[in-house]
């Protein structure tokens, strides 16, 4: 492929640290993609940007990069809060250019199906920030199951603990993520993508019913303790995702036939089933660490696999993949876990949509209102 240009939407500390600190890497190693545009609303994020990129022409807002420079880019990388991020992504649709965004893809279903929706009929690429899966534990454990070491999963947990929410630049409303206009959401808007989309892969389905609970300290419009079950076809995933933990720490297990997979940040046992030739049963455990930087928020050592796959899809010209449809699922799954809360913690339907790989999802979530909430 031919390089690619690209333009920067909100130069946040996920950016700053994150995606352009990545961009760097890639142009200094690989040489396929160049930043020729950047926008922030903020002043001070503006000559942030500046300084760390003086080749750049710098914006006050998207609609005036779009306007003087959609002719010279391939695509926008947008790292806004969700609220912005459904305008951003269609004024970049119809000016012709691929849309990389940050996680959750939407504040709201109508939002994130407008989306897929525009990205289709603009044959351009629409693709998530689902960075998580390309933690390198993550990926030794994906790994794990493919060889089928631990049997069908059927159970799966996912807790994600954080002391704190995340904080924003001290150039713009660093804490943006407690204020409900601009997140959508707490916590559960915040890492429901990442503990979601985990758990489609590791059950090899899609839910269909989810129960869930909220709860806020303090005075902000946003949950920072989030609770739920999820009823898969293919078995059960539970998550407890919080702001108020004593340490930062993610804690995944996933459950099979013949043994099962735990994950404690850069740690990972795989504990597996033997018989014994007198037909009792034993158990082996094999752990090691693989360093994935999890205390390292802006997880820039992942960026750079995350961006071959965008790149894939660009030459593929998979407008609206797997990835993208599953960043909608996950939008809906909070909002559907949001209506739940309100409703005492009910159990919802989410849909009935088919087991990975069903040739009819794209048509379900993108043409059809799946929604329940």
């Amino acid at each position: 492929m031919k390089k690619l240009r690209g333009g920067i939407v909100g130069y946040g500390f996920i950016m700053e640290k994150g995606h352009a600190a990545g961009y760097k890497r890639r142009a200094e190693n690989l040489q396929d993609v160049e930043v020729s545009a950047i926008a922030d609303i903020s002043p001070e994020r503006r000559a942030v940007a500046q300084a760390q990129w003086p080749q750049a022409r710098i914006y006050d807002d998207h609609r005036s990069l779009l306007a003087a420079e959609a002719g010279r880019l391939d695509f926008v990388d947008v790292a806004t809060p969700p609220s912005d991020h459904a305008e951003i992504a269609n004024a970049a649709f119809e000016r012709g250019l691929h849309v990389l965004c940050e996680k959750p893809l939407a504040a709201s279903i109508d939002d994130a199906r407008g989306m897929l929706q525009s990205a289709v009929r603009a044959e351009r690429v629409l693709f998530p920030c689902h960075n998580y899966k390309h933690a390198p534990v993550i990926k030794a454990v994906r790994a794990v199951l493919e060889a089928g070491r631990i049997g069908k999963v059927h159970l799966v947990t996912l807790q994600t603990f954080r002391n704190t929410h995340a904080k924003g630049v001290t150039g713009w409303r660093p804490d943006w993520r407690r204020e409900r206009r601009y997140s959508g959401g707490g916590i559960a808007m915040d890492h429901g993508s990442h503990t979601f989309y985990l758990a489609f892969e590791w059950l090899r389905s899609y839910p269909i019913a989810i129960t869930a609970r909220t709860a806020t300290l303090g005075a902000f419009d946003t949950e920072d303790d989030f609770s739920c079950s999820l009823r898969f076809p293919t078995g059960v995933a539970t998550a407890h995702l919080s702001w108020n933990a004593g340490v930062r720490k993610v804690m995944y297990t996933v459950h099979g036939e013949r043994g099962a997979v735990r994950v404690e940040d850069d740690d990972i046992e795989v504990a597996l089933q033997e018989r014994a030739p007198d037909g009792s049963t034993g158990w082996s455990f094999e752990r090691q660490a693989i360093s994935s930087d999890w205390m390292d928020s802006s997880h820039v050592t992942w960026f750079n696999s995350l961006f071959d796959d965008f790149k894939g899809a660009i030459a593929r010209g998979e407008f609206v993949g797997r990835e993208a449809e599953e960043s909608f699922l996950c939008v809906q799954l909070i909002a559907t876990a949001y209506a739940s809360a309100r409703e005492g913690s009910r159990e919802l339907p989410l849909g009935g949509l088919t087991a990975l790989g069903g040739d009819d999802l794209h048509d379900r979530i993108v043409m059809k209102d799946v929604s329940h909430a």
